[in-house]
């Protein structure tokens, strides 16, 4: 799982990054504002490739996927980035835990003796 979430997160890092950039036409937020909101985002999507396994890693990664969708007030287009990468995120998860499941399953029958299937 671990591999499939942070590659969504590294992917996430450069949408944001280039939302920024985006972001600071509008006449209506200042530059600081714009890189230090981003900033932040990136330096947690960094962050949380490290944190998927431990508690609550998970977690913060849909609340990151929920301030990207919400990105959208600011620059329209992150609405549907923002959804595209909560459904990668919902991948991610969802079929890594598999991966990480037949994993295991495959390593306990080795240790048995027996061949996986």
């Amino acid at each position: 799982m671990r591999m499939l979430c942070a590659s969504t997160l590294i992917g996430e890092f450069f949408v944001i990054g280039f939302a920024g950039l985006v972001a600071m036409k509008e006449p209506d937020l200042s530059t600081a504002t714009v890189w230090t909101v981003c900033g932040t985002l990136m330096a947690l999507s960094v962050l949380l490739c490290g944190m998927i396994t431990r508690p609550g890693g998970v977690q913060l990664g849909w609340a990151l996927q929920i301030l990207l969708i919400a990105g959208g007030f600011f620059v329209p287009s992150m609405f549907v980035l923002g959804a595209i990468f909560a459904a990668l995120w919902w991948a991610s998860v969802h079929y890594g835990r598999k991966i990480d499941e037949a994993k295991a399953r495959f390593a306990a029958q080795a240790e048995a003796g027996g061949t996986p299937a």
